[in-house]
């Protein structure tokens, strides 16, 4: 399971919407194998060096997205992460895709909860909520 706070999850949403006002759009999570699908307001869930998520507005080259560490697997400050990561997120790299119209909702009906909490499967990607 990886932790974000609810609203730096926010900021990187608005971040990803600003980088799409400004240049023209939003980013395919798919490598374009799935044309059109993704290209709206969201979040990647990334699993590379560390679980992050990052916007997903288009950028100009040589900007960089909003990135997000999850409180479990930042790699740096965290001697387990990659341990962490394969266990939770699996050994090799990837992109889960998820949408505001999914968080943003969500995080509108629990106003005390302070953090998402994602969780993997082999099939599905869980969101739940939780305050501390």
């Amino acid at each position: 399971m990886f932790t974000f706070p609810i609203l730096a999850v926010r900021k990187v949403i608005e971040r990803g919407k600003t980088d799409a006002t400004n240049n023209s759009g939003y980013r395919n999570p798919y490598y374009g194998l799935k044309p059109g699908e993704g290209e709206v307001p969201g979040v990647w869930l990334v699993g590379d060096q560390g679980v992050y998520i990052m916007s997903n507005g288009k950028l100009v080259d040589g900007d960089r997205p909003l990135v997000l560490y999850s409180e479990q697997c930042h790699p740096v400050g965290n001697p387990d992460w990659f341990d962490y990561k394969r266990r939770h997120f699996g050994g090799d790299d990837g992109i889960e895709f998820i949408d505001a119209a999914r968080l943003i909702p969500l995080f509108d009906r629990n106003l005390r909860c302070t953090h998402l909490h994602v969780r993997l499967t082999r099939r599905d990607v869980s969101l739940s909520l939780i305050a501390r």
